[in-house]
Order: structure tokens, then C-alpha cells, then sequence
């Protein structure tokens, strides 16, 4: 093996190296002369230039720098409301014209159920508020003239050859719950019209897999929303390569949903926004949760918190269905409470975290598999209060942890509430909307990786079936999912 040479100094120099050759006293002192009379390096000019440039750079910056303001906490977070989209070139997105039955069909189906009458106009029609109601939001957004859909990240085209993205308004949540929920034992009435989620399921898929952009690029490039956790459970392997619009992953297996092609929504706050300043004069209770006491699956963590919670002074939690009388009693705890308790329900979230939000009562999220909507401009640590189950169900812990958050913090985390409420409102203009088309556009780069890549993959035909090649392929789609 080679070593490494050696670093060697510069030779020294040949006056230090040899003595000098005898000279004459004349020829040095001629020398001594030449020496004397050269003339000398002025560094005067030089350095006032330098100086010069200096003082005018030093005024500039002086009359003209602004300092970066580093007293937001999300003062690194690019705010994407801000983001002008008028000059740039937005994303196309081409919304099917779905048979009526898909769209406004469910909500006169939904109607019908309850005893409503039919209505002449479509117009007339109105999406039943619920914590659901996304599809209704967006699907209005795209339907509004291009001129009032200003600096949004996506502009809807008509000819669907234009299209970068294919948007499917199938209200999916809705149709899940257009039949109301009865007693075993009740028999509905006989005029009423049925109707069946499943049956629209399979037919939205038959409707689907007969256009020519459906199968072009395998549906990598189509947008669905099922926001519900239940929603086209029927067909949700079929449409799993789109980009799936969901609250949540706690019904979806990992090779159906993640967050890598996938969007979380927020769902819609039932209650009334706090229009209020920030503030804790008013907010006399430590801490409040209303809503069903007893769940399922990961939800079973309500009735601990109520055994250790309920009879905790300043503590308000009670168990409460959803009604108008449950909302005005709701609207009333958050608005006067520091803060919201946020226990999972069914599936990691639920809509009282977004209550809390425009509530600007601060919410203790209690839920160890929440995934949270909009996190690359949102820094929910800012926001919320994270505890795990374990610690949290343990008798006084909850509430000691809380007494001892100051008054100071608190008006911190309800000044960062305030700033970022509007991404939870889907009614106002800047609001939740523009955000999930914004997050949308942000899967672009990978739908068309994974569209070339379908396109160059080549499908062998063997009389077995190759196990291996089957398991590799599986394998890697897994991996960029």
C-alpha cells in the first residue's frame, strides 16, 4: 500500500541558504543609494476609496434595510394565502359532468328520507350542513365563474385534453347516510323511496371506467373526495391511485391512502366562530369537552378521561349528542373555557378540534395516531397542547399540567389560533378551500412520475404466474407510497 508522501516545507531561500559573494565597500554603498532615492508606495488614496465605499454602503443599508421580523412564531412558514397565482401558470383541473344522481341527486335523495318535497330547480337544493360537508365546498368552488375564483391554485377548464388533474364531485359522504338511522323494530314508511350507497358506489365505478382519461393514465390523475372514514369503502381499491381526499387514515390500509399522494381536510366546525379578541377574563372554565361519551376502536379512551376528569373542579365535560341544542351548549363551553379537550373518536380525529380552533379555546389533543390537516404551513405545537393516552388518563395529571401553563403562554397560543383560524373555515373566501386546492396542486410532480412509470412498465404475459416479479412490483409501489 502506497503512503501518503510526505508534506514537505518550501525550500528556504538562497539568501538564507548560502552566505552572499564577497561585494565591494563602493558597489554598497551605491546600492544603499539606489534604495534610498526609490520612491515610496502611497496607501492614502487607496484607502479612501475603501473608506468611500464603505460609508455610502453603510448609509444604503441604513435608509433602505428592513429588518426580517422574528416575532411570529411561523415567521419561517411560507403563509399560502398570500401566494399570487395571477401570474403564474395555475393548474389545470377538468370537473366531470357526472350524471345528476352522483351530485345533486343525493341531496334530493337525502330529502326525500326526511319527508322533503321535490324541487323544480337544482338551485334550490341545499348540502345538509354536517361536519362533511368538503364536497359541497368544493364542488360549489369549481362550479363559480373563473372571475370570482381569483388567486386560487387551480383554474377548471372545459376541454378535458387541457386537464393536468380530473376532479370526481361524487358526494360520498352524503350517500352514506342519506337512509336515517332507525330502530331495529321501526318499519320506515312504504312511499318513501330507498336508496343504496353501495349499489351508487359500483355504479359511479361502471360510469368511471368507461372514459377514455380514466383509463389513460390508469387514474393517477384523478382527484376523489371521501372525507367520511366510510366513505367508497365499496370501490376504494379501485380508485386508491387517485389522490384521495380524507380526514384521516383510521379505515384506510397503508397500501390505499398515505400522506405522500394523499390530502387531509379539515372537517367543518358546527360551531359558531369567536369573533372576539384573544384573552382569558372571560374564559372561566380550566377545561371542556361536550360529546358521546362512549365510543368504539381507538374512541374507548373517552370513557376513561370522563372517570378521571368529571369531577375535577373547573372541568366541564359532559356527554352530549349532536343536536341544536348540543351545538348552543358546545358554542357556549368553548367560548368560555381556556381549554378543549380533543379525545379521539371513532378514527384518531373528530370535528371539536376544529371547533376549538375558530373557538380560539386551545385545544389537548389526545389522540396518538392523529394526522393533522395542512402541516407544511402549520406548526400545531404553536396551537395545541400534544398529550399521549397513557399520561393522559392518569388521575390529576391532565388538569396539574394545565393550571400550570401561565397566562402568558396562553395568550400566545390563542394570538397563533387567531392567525391561522381561517384554514379551518370553508365559508370564508381565503379560507379552507384555496388551501386543499393548493395542497392538490402539490401531488402534480408525483402523479406524473407514476404515470410515465405505468406508461414504460411492460406487463409480461407468462403461462405461470411469476411470484417474484408480482412481489417486486407490489413492493415498489409500496415504497414510493
Amino acid at each position: 500500500m502506497n503512503q501518503r508522501p510526505k508534506l514537505r516545507s518550501p525550500p528556504p531561500s538562497s539568501a538564507a541558504s548560502s552566505p552572499s559573494p564577497p561585494t565591494s565597500p563602493n558597489l554598497n554603498r551605491e546600492k544603499a543609494k539606489t534604495i534610498i532615492k526609490m520612491p515610496r508606495k502611497s496607501y492614502i488614496k487607496p484607502t479612501l476609496v475603501l473608506a468611500s465605499l464603505l460609508a455610502i454602503f453603510a448609509l444604503y443599508t441604513f435608509l433602505f434595510y428592513t429588518p426580517p421580523d422574528y416575532s411570529n412564531n411561523n415567521s419561517n412558514l411560507h403563509n399560502k394565502f398570500d401566494t399570487d397565482y395571477s401570474n403564474v401558470n395555475k393548474v389545470k383541473i377538468y370537473m366531470y359532468d357526472l350524471p345528476r344522481r352522483f351530485t345533486y341527486g343525493v341531496i334530493e335523495s337525502y330529502a326525500a328520507a326526511r319527508g322533503g318535497k321535490p324541487v323544480q330547480n337544482d338551485v334550490l337544493l341545499k348540502y345538509p350542513g354536517n361536519q362533511h360537508s368538503a364536497e359541497w365546498y368544493l364542488f360549489s368552488d369549481l362550479n363559480r365563474p373563473s372571475e370570482n375564483r381569483t388567486n386560487s391554485a387551480v383554474t377548471r377548464v372545459i376541454d378535458p385534453e387541457d386537464a393536468d388533474l380530473f376532479y370526481v364531485p361524487f358526494f360520498s359522504s352524503l350517500s352514506l347516510v342519506v337512509n336515517p338511522i332507525r330502530p331495529a323494530n321501526a318499519n320506515g314508511p312504504a312511499d318513501r323511496p330507498t336508496y343504496n350507497d353501495e349499489q351508487m358506489q359500483e355504479a359511479l365505478m361502471e360510469w368511471l371506467e368507461e372514459q377514455v382519461y380514466w383509463k389513460r393514465n390508469n387514474g393517477w390523475d384523478h382527484v376523489f373526495i371521501c372525507q367520511d372514514p366510510n366513505a367508497l369503502y365499496k370501490i376504494i381499491d379501485r380508485v386508491k391511485n387517485g389522490v384521495l381526499l380524507v380526514s384521516d387514515f383510521g379505515r384506510l390500509a397503508h397500501n390505499q391512502a398515505s400522506l405522500v399522494k394523499d390530502v387531509i381536510l379539515p372537517y367543518s366546525h358546527r360551531i359558531n366562530t369567536y369573533n372576539g379578541d384573544i384573552g382569558v377574563g372571560n374564559r372561566k372554565s380550566l377545561l371542556f369537552f361536550m360529546g358521546n361519551r362512549y365510543r368504539k376502536e381507538g374512541g374507548k379512551i373517552r370513557d376513561l378521561l370522563f372517570q378521571v376528569l368529571e369531577k375535577e373542579k373547573d372541568v366541564i365535560i359532559k356527554h352530549g349528542a349532536q343536536s341544536r341544542e348540543s351545538r348552543r351548549a358546545a358554542t357556549q363551553g368553548m367560548h368560555t373555557s381556556k381549554f378543549c379537550l380533543h379525545p379521539a373518536g371513532d378514527t384518531p380525529s373528530a370535528c371539536r378540534l376544529f371547533d376549538a380552533i375558530v373557538s380560539l379555546c386551545i385545544p389537548v389533543i389526545v389522540s396518538d395516531y392523529i394526522e393533522l390537516p395542512f402541516e407544511d404551513v402549520i406548526n400545531y405545537k404553536n396551537i395545541a397542547v400534544f398529550v399521549d393516552t397513557n399520561t393522559a388518563v392518569k388521575p390529576g395529571y391532565l388538569v396539574k399540567s394545565l393550571r400550570r401553563v401561565s397566562t402568558k403562554r396562553i395568550l400566545e397560543l390563542q394570538k397563533e389560533l387567531k392567525k391561522v383560524k381561517r384554514y379551518f373555515q370553508y365559508e370564508d373566501p381565503n379560507g379552507t378551500v384555496k388551501e386543499i386546492w393548493r395542497q392538490v396542486t402539490s401531488k402534480l410532480p408525483l402523479i406524473k412520475l407514476m404515470t410515465n412509470r405505468d406508461k414504460r412498465i411492460v406487463v409480461r404475459e407468462l403461462a405461470e404466474p411469476d411470484c417474484s416479479c408480482l412481489c417486486s412490483n407490489q413492493s415498489a409501489v409500496q415504497a414510493i407510497l
